[in-house]
Parts: C-alpha cells; structure tokens; sequence
C-alpha cells in the first residue's frame, strides 16, 4: 500500500483517523493481511507489545515488521558511537547513505508512520535491532525486551578469541580444529612466539621433502598442459634446474637429510616415542643450525639454488610426506612457500592484513608495536597456499547463522550464501592483500585486472545457487551437497559448543553471523573468522537479493516462531539445539550446616554489685538473650576445663557481663536454635519469667582470676550442626540440659539440638 500523505490543512489526528494499516495475523499456520484504522492498529500494537527501536539503516528490517503490524518508535538523535563505529555495514555504505544515516532521526515527514512513532514516543519498544550490542545499555533492558545481540561474544567474534577457543575444542566436541580451521597464534606472549617458531620450521622441513616430491613428479610430466603447469606449486625457475645450472646455487643433500630428520623427531612427538628417550638420544638443532636451515629453504623455494641429487631421496621423503599427511590434516594446504597471514587481533574487514613469508619479518613486525599497545594485537594464522580457484581466481564464501538462544544451545543455519571474488588473479609470487583478501571492503576499491578471467561477474560475486551450476558444469555437482555445505555445518556447530560457556546467555537476545571459509582443492572448506553485524548493504545485485531476504527471514524466525512453532522460516533450517539434560534424582542427605553466629558484646557492661529482678522490665524472652549463658545448673558441679583455644578477649567480655553465676535451671527455649531464630542481643536483658526466687539478691563482685575459664563452667556458644547422613555423631542426650554445657566424660564441647 502506497504512504498515506496527509492533504495540506489535515492535521495529523485527521490523518491518523483515515488511515487504514496492515495487520498481520497468525491463522491456521498461515499469515492473514487483516487491514485496519490507524488508530485501531496503534491500540493492538501497543496491547500486543509490537513496538520496536532500530539504531542504524535498516530498511529492510522496519519494512519487515511494519508488515506484521510493529509500530516504530523513531528516535530523534543517533548515539554518538554509530558516527565512529568500524563495521562493515558503515565501511560498505556510500556518502549519501552514511549521511542519511546519520540524520534519520531528524527526518521530519507528514508520513503516518512518524505520526505514530510520536505516538509511542513514552512507550518501552519491546525489540531493538542494532548495530552494535554496546549502542544500548544492555543489562538495563526488561526481561521482555528483544536484543539482536547477545554480550561477551569475543571468544569466537575476534581473531584472538577465536583462536584460543579452538584449541579448547577437544574439551566440549570431539573433534580435531586442524581439521577445519588453519592454525593460529597469538604473538604477545614468548611461549606463543616460540610456538609459532617452532610450527614455522617443521613446516620449512616439511616444505623441503614437498621440494624434492613435487619437483620429480614435474620432471615426468612436462607434457602436461599450460593450465596443469599453472596449478603446480612449483616455481617454474626451480622446477628446471638442470636448464640453468650455471645461475643457481647448488644444494647439497645435506640439505634434504636434515629436513627428514626433523619430520622424524615431529612424527616421534606425535607418537609420544619423545618420553622414554634418553639424554644420550638425537640432539635438536641449534640456533645457527636452524638459521642455516631456513635460508637454504628461502634460497630453494624462490628459485635461486636447487638440490642437485634430489633423486636419491624422492622415496624416503615421499613416505615421510604420507606419514605426515596421515596424522596432520593440514599438510596439503600448507603448501611449500610458508605463508602466514599477520591480523590484527580484534579488527575487521581486512583491515592491516598482510601476508608475509619470512619468519624475521614477522617477528619484527610484531616487536616493533610499542609495549603499551602489543597485548593481544597481533595474531598469525596459517594461510592456505592452496585454495580452490575459479577461473585462475581466489574466492572465498560468506555464510550466514542464527543463533536464538545460548541455553539450551539452538542453532539456525542459512541454505544461502554468496562467493566474493578477487579483483586480481591469483598468485603466491605477489604478496599483496589485493590478491589473497576477498573482503568485499577491499576489492571494491579495486578495478578488476584486464588478464582475469571475462567469465566471472563484474561485481565479483555468485550466489551459491550459481556456485552449484559451476561445479555440475564441470562434473563436480555432488561436492556441494556431500562436502561444503556439510562441513561448514560441522564446523559452527563445533565453534558454537566450544564458546557456549564464555557468552552472556541472555534470553530473549538473538544474533545473526556471517561466517568466512575458503575451499580447499578437495572442496573441503577452511573457517577462517566469523563475524557480528555483517554488512547488510545492498552493494552488489547479489547482495541485494540474498541480504534482504536473509533479514526478512530473520524476523520469521525471532518473531513469528514465537506465536507459532509451525509458521514459515524461510531458508533458515534448524542446525543444532542441544539436548536437554536430565538431572538424576537426588536422594542424598541435605548436605547444610546449621548453626548461631558467636558474637562479641558491641560495648562493655559496667559491673554490676546488685541486681535487683523488679527493676528489669524488658520483656524480651530468653530464647533471644546472647549466646553466651554465664550461668550453670543448680545442684550440678562445674565441667570441665574449657579448651585452650579461647582467646583472652573472651575472657574480658565474660568478666564484665556477670559477676556470678546464677544457681537456677534453664528453661528448655535455651536450646540450640538456627541463626535465624536466635539473633544476637546485648548481655543485660534477663528472663523475667524465671521464678524469681532463683533471682533474689546477685553475688558481690569479683575480681576474676586470668585463669579462671580454665575451672569455670562458663563456655561460649558453639554453632550447631546439622549433621551429614553415614557421618558420626553422638545421640542427643536429655533436653534439660542448656547450650553450651560440657559433657563430664569428653574433653569437648556437646552440641544440644
């Protein structure tokens, strides 16, 4: 239905009064457009709790829910962090978009849904969609107020946190992260440069048995064609060595003996054989050992030596190489050039990304990061030397999931997803992140090279639909259905359970992520980061399509599943929801103690030479006196000596309460009581429901000796516990006994119940 424009001399109320809007409505699993008074639809919406607030340009989204009868309420300023936020939604917009972002709320139209939103301008909205989580007080909202973000998602949104999370993987799934995320470290920590360091030079050894594999096979197979010379990973300047002879350095098969050794101690860890070796065993190599290693291995894999007697040693390094395949996963993407891609820890969307190849430049990039800024800023990762290319260019994928709740885990995957090409094409001679990055936010700066290929798209991207023509074209149609899709399955749910503890499960949030992955040459795809708040922009005709209609059915799933379980998702398909865990019945002891707290008197009592009973008037019970009875059983001599762990303040405290002690028993309230019915009190208030001939006249003061609570019957109150079945514990004794007294035939206190 077309915007309803007030006529001019309409007011806004006359306005609203003639306006008819839509309202969805859920019937027999079917949505019904029931169309309705503006005013009419106000009222349902505000009875109903369809109110909802966007930070951010999303058209898609306010269309979305104004069809299901949502009424938004527009706010009249934009927080202050979306003019500066880094995200790929503000990176992809153009200037007019930005600009109309920035000013959306100062937009001022006779449209009936501004009409409204004043309208509702004091109404809580009940759904906000934002760009980012920190937009809004997030700990502020009701418990029936809908997020589209969940908090402390960095485990596995940033690079570092997901780096850390996948090597605590085999704690939640079993399952290996090799498999299908390239390794990683983090490079603000000596141990993890020294980790990294070390993966650097097996993979230089292993490196050098690819060498002299790869270089025996290219020698039997020079006939092949130009397009199977291309996807060698050899140089073609090393790969015809014997042609130039006289330009290269010759490397001796020292070389090659060397790398097989150090594959052999790496197998060995692998197998545990390391343990039980002895001190007199194969020493490691050494700093200078290792040095000359690694510019030898520069030297042979740029082109400028070669191993002269390589043939001697194709078998062993080909056994070696199988060895190593077996129980590594990631041997085939390693490549042979060592190419490792430096990342920023926590930023997005390519930015500061290079590629680099040598292990010196690395570490220097990463040491000249002044101290104060190096923690957690760098993080470097495996780059995949091998990657599945179309039409001789790099692509990468982008997958999106939902995720609407954290507990019980429930994962929503999404049957679409688009490829997003390099502008260039693909080269491992060039380093430059123009070529090996396929974020859309730096390919678009980027003119497509004239030797690429004219039969991909202009705007660099394919739909997965397009995907699945290309591979059934080319006699590889099953792949989609039978490797990528689900392994990219496998692979969130796998990231998903393992940072299932470190998010802020708030219920009522959702969240919607776009994942990157790169195939491999075997079709297998590689997780390389998942991110929040992917673009939604529109920047390409694919995009346009995909990204609208990924929204719309983002609300179908969040906001009508909620009144019916059965209604339309959409592409979304439900990926994971963890199984409820049942709790045995407990059936055990009730494992508390019980007790009263003992307390030292707030002030001092002066001392007291006569106490007279019809003067005290406080009415307070004894049951509620202090825990500390300084009187004994009339009749019954004193206990025995108190132990002589008391410390003197206690001593103090019982001098200046009472003088001496009272020969009257104890009525039975005195027994022990939990803490929350016998509270403290202060030391001067007496039962006066005692008999008072017990009480006729006080003793005269006297001076107590230091060691008199060795002999006198006065003990503090012990706290009473209630005790563990199976445990020991002595049988309750008579109840006319009070708190606190001293059993004559043990050296301990007896607690009374």
């Amino acid at each position: 239905m077309p915007r309803h424009m007030s006529p001019q001399g309409t007011s806004h109320s006359q306005t609203l009064a003639m306006t008819i809007l839509p309202l969805a409505q859920a019937s027999a699993g079917e949505t019904e457009v029931v169309w309705l008074s503006a005013p009419t639809c106000l009222l349902v919406s505000m009875q109903e709790k369809k109110i909802f607030s966007i930070y951010g340009h999303y058209p898609v989204i306010r269309a979305a829910l104004r069809k299901k009868g949502w009424v938004e309420k527009k706010f009249h300023f934009m927080p202050k962090i979306l003019s500066n936020i880094e995200d790929e939604v503000v990176a992809d917009s153009k200037y007019a978009e930005i600009k109309e972002n920035q000013e959306i709320g100062l937009e001022k139209t006779d449209d009936i849904h501004d009409v409204m939103s004043r309208m509702v301008k004091n109404e809580t909205p009940h759904l906000l969609w934002t760009i980012k989580r920190d937009v809004v007080d997030y700990h502020s909202l009701t418990s029936d107020q809908m997020l589209n973000h969940y908090g402390k998602t960095a485990s596995f949104t940033t690079k570092i946190g997901l780096c850390v999370n996948m090597r605590n993987l085999p704690w939640y799934v079993q399952a290996n992260p090799n498999s299908f995320f390239p390794r990683c470290y983090g490079l603000c920590t000596e141990s993890e440069k020294q980790e990294f360091l070390d993966d650097f030079r097996r993979t230089v050894a292993s490196s050098i048995l690819k060498w002299v594999v790869s270089h025996q096979n290219y020698n039997k197979s020079k006939s092949k064609s130009k397009e199977a010379k291309h996807s060698d990973p050899i140089n073609k300047k090393v790969s015809e060595p014997e042609n130039t002879d006289s330009k290269l350095r010759g490397l001796s098969g020292q070389l090659v003996d060397t790398a097989c050794k150090v594959c052999e101690a790496y197998l060995g860890q692998l197998e545990h054989e390391d343990i039980d070796e002895s001190e007199t065993g194969t020493e490691a190599l050494s700093e200078a050992q290792w040095n000359d290693l690694t510019q030898q291995y520069y030297s042979l894999v740029h082109g400028n030596a070669f191993i002269s007697d390589s043939r001697s040693y194709f078998s062993q390094c080909q056994a070696l190489l199988n060895k190593i395949t077996s129980v590594n996963p990631q041997t085939e993407i390693d490549g042979l050039r060592n190419i490792w891609i430096i990342k920023p820890a926590a930023k997005s969307r390519g930015r500061d990304i290079v590629c680099m190849d040598r292990v010196e430049s690395i570490l220097e990039l990463v040491a000249a990061d002044p101290p104060a800024t190096k923690d957690n800023k760098w993080v470097v990762q495996k780059y995949i030397e091998t990657p599945m290319l179309i039409y001789d260019t790099k692509f990468d994928i982008r997958q999106w999931f939902l995720v609407t709740d954290w507990n019980p885990l429930t994962i929503w995957f999404y049957k679409e997803s688009y490829l997003r090409f390099s502008t260039q094409r693909f080269s491992l001679d060039n380093l430059d992140s123009a070529i090996h990055l396929c974020n859309n936010s730096i390919q678009r700066r980027l003119k497509n090279d004239k030797e690429r290929s004219p039969l991909l798209p202009g705007h660099n991207m394919w739909t997965s639909s397009r995907f699945q023509e290309y591979l059934q074209k080319r006699g590889r149609g099953t792949a989609w259905g039978s490797t990528i899709y689900p392994s990219m399955k496998r692979a969130i749910t796998h990231v998903m359970r393992a940072a299932q503890d470190h998010v802020e499960a708030r219920k009522n949030s959702f969240e919607l992520y776009g994942a990157d992955f790169i195939l491999g040459r075997d079709f297998k795809p590689w997780l390389i980061e998942i991110n929040s708040s992917p673009t939604m922009h529109p920047s390409t005709p694919v995009t346009a399509q995909l990204c609208a209609q990924v929204q719309e059915d983002t609300i179908k799933v969040v906001v009508d599943r909620k009144l019916d379980r059965n209604c339309d998702i959409g592409n979304f398909e439900l990926l994971w929801r963890q199984p409820a865990v049942e709790l045995p019945p407990f059936s055990g002891s009730d494992l508390c103690v019980e007790g009263i707290n003992v307390k030292k008197a707030k002030k001092q009592m002066p001392h007291i030479t006569n106490l007279n009973l019809d003067s005290l008037s406080d009415p307070q019970p004894l049951k509620a006196q202090s825990p500390w009875v300084g009187l004994e059983l009339a009749g019954e001599p004193p206990g025995p000596a108190v132990q002589p762990d008391w410390k003197p303040e206690n001593t103090k405290v019982l001098s200046s309460s009472w003088s001496a002690p009272v020969q009257k028993p104890l009525e039975k309230s005195c027994r022990a009581r939990s803490v929350h019915a016998l509270p403290a009190c202060n030391y001067q208030h007496i039962d006066i429901k005692t008999p008072r001939s017990g009480f006729t006249k006080a003793q005269p003061v006297r001076h107590l000796d230091p060691h008199f609570l060795s002999v006198h019957p006065l003990t503090p109150v012990l706290q009473s516990v209630k005790t563990v079945e199976g445990s020991l514990s002595q049988p309750p004794r008579a109840p006319d006994v009070f708190l606190g007294e001293l059993s004559a035939d043990k050296t301990t206190p007896t607690h009374r119940a």
